[in-house]
């Protein structure tokens, strides 16, 4: 099939099963998502594996790792997907269902350049997408993903000979056993394992259990329909009924899943959520008092306790902060050789000999059980009570049109570089830092900061406040970020604010 992909499509006539449904919104920074039936029909994700195919071609690449996720219509999306990449004379070794993660595993441990993973990751049911890599262990970012939208939606896809499909029997136990091979508890930490029915509950439970945790399974079973709740880690619903769980058999902690199993969520042993970022400082903190001088990445929505924790600078700990994105995360955290990246949303990036790179939320949940291990009796409440004393704001999102939405974090940039060469005060302070690689974080002198970015997937922008001083100056820092947004009259309401 060469058809050139159309947008305007509509279900139940005859040139929907005739043509290639493709929308161009699909096509987002770092991967690619899609409303299934409305935006994207299975010849679209045929030619979506025909785009695919040629770009990897021209990148040099021609094997192939594919797998899809627990919902109802993954299965078909994923065969479409693969009719394509064969047609572009693709080797596709298929994984069959499979977290995200395993897909990248699979890059490794079968020696495919390529992956090709079918997921909606954490989105509702009706969503699909694929994350898609060439170059181990990272995954496409801004500059693939477009010239793959240029060769998907100008039809320029390639038909070539060659293409082969390959079936890995019992995938799921190579894979478990490659994450738990060398780890083991000294005691049966009692761990809630929460997956939310997604699909992260076919190998998580089982993975915690082989590293000697007692495991209380949580929403374990695979069920598409999501009957309690979307999984995602940062869905209040999930936290909420981690917490219930948690305090329901006295368990030390509650590790969850989201529905690809690529990002980890934390409840403490009161019930309390440990935001991602939190649990990274904890993390950054066990395994520099194990190698000084180590080098962390976080993204510039985290916590400000990474530069001015005073354990992490005795143990001669850095860190970097970096766009927030996974696929922008994992690649700086690759290029910089740092041991680990840690991102807001949940997302962990552990380099050798931790991890291979990639963000896999199985090996994060393994390396918090770990840490915890190592304290011998202390509580997670505990060593969260240990980090110094910080009021942050959760992540705001005021509505900006996507047209829009760069020219005013531009607007913004400038103004608060202004601001500091013209060593202008902010609430009686100078700025001490800008960080400016993803929107602009501007730091005072008190560690008090602020960051304004745009969204990377809805129209709207991204505000996110912090200060170890008080939960008055934490405050007074949005209200100096919400008065310059003010003038800008494309901003319009947030979705909330403290």
């Amino acid at each position: 099939m060469t058809l050139k992909p159309r947008s305007d499509l509509k279900p139940n006539t005859y040139d929907y099963e005739n043509s290639p449904l493709v929308t161009a919104n699909g096509f987002r920074e770092y991967d690619a998502r899609w409303l299934f039936g409305k935006e994207i029909n299975l010849l679209g994700m045929q030619a979506l594996g025909l785009g695919l195919g040629t770009y990897l071609h021209e990148r040099g690449v021609n094997r192939v790792a594919t797998g899809h996720d627990y919902r109802s219509y993954s299965l078909s999306i994923k065969q479409a997907l693969i009719v394509g990449l064969m047609n572009a004379g693709c080797e596709v070794v298929d994984i069959g269902l499979a977290t995200t993660p395993m897909c990248y595993f699979a890059q490794f441990d079968l020696d495919c350049p390529g992956v090709a993973m079918v997921t909606a990751s954490h989105n509702e049911n009706g969503w699909t997408g694929v994350k898609m890599g060439c170059e181990r262990p990272l995954t496409f970012g801004p500059d693939e993903i477009t010239r793959l939208k240029e060769i998907v939606l100008g039809g320029e896809g390639k038909p070539r000979a060659g293409g082969s499909y390959r079936m890995v029997e019992n995938f799921r136990e190579r894979y478990l056993e490659a994450v738990t091979k060398g780890h083991k508890l000294s005691r049966p930490i009692k761990v809630v394992v929460a997956c939310g029915n997604g699909t992260a509950a076919a190998f998580g439970p089982e993975a915690l259990k082989r590293i000697g945790a007692e495991v209380i399974p949580m929403d374990a079973e695979l069920d598409y329909t999501f009957p309690k709740y979307n999984p995602n880690t940062e869905d209040l619903h999930m936290l909420h009924a981690m917490a219930d769980e948690v305090r329901k058999h006295g368990a030390e902690l509650a590790i969850g899943f989201d529905g690809d199993g690529d990002r980890c969520g934390v409840v403490d042993d009161t019930g309390e959520e440990i935001f991602a970022d939190k649990v990274g400082v904890l993390l950054a903190r066990d395994l520099s008092a194990q190698t000084k001088g180590l080098k962390f990445v976080a993204d510039v929505k985290s916590t400000g306790i990474f530069e001015i924790d005073p354990v992490l600078k005795e143990n001669g700990a850095t860190t970097d902060y970096w766009k927030t994105g996974h696929s922008y995360m994992k690649r700086r955290t690759h290029e910089l050789q740092a041991l680990a990246g840690f991102e807001k949303s949940g997302h962990y990036f552990f380099n050798a000999p931790i991890g291979r790179g990639y963000d896999d939320g199985i090996v994060a949940g393994i390396a918090v059980l770990e840490m915890l291990d190592r304290t011998g009796t202390k509580k997670m409440s505990a060593l969260v009570n240990e980090l110094p004393k910080t009021w942050g704001s959760p992540t705001m999102a005021p509505y900006c049109p996507d047209d829009k939405k760069y020219a005013v974090v531009d607007a913004m940039v400038k103004e608060f570089e202004t601001a500091q060469a013209k060593g202008e005060t902010i609430l009686g302070q100078k700025i001490t830092k800008l960080v400016t690689v993803n929107g602009v974080r501007v730091t005072l002198e008190d560690g008090t900061w602020g960051l304004v970015r745009a969204s990377s997937n809805k129209p709207s922008l991204v505000v996110v406040v912090e200060s170890p001083v008080s939960e008055a100056k934490m405050r007074a820092m949005f209200q100096e970020i919400d008065t310059r947004l003010s003038k800008h009259p494309e901003v319009g309401e947030y979705d909330q604010k403290i």
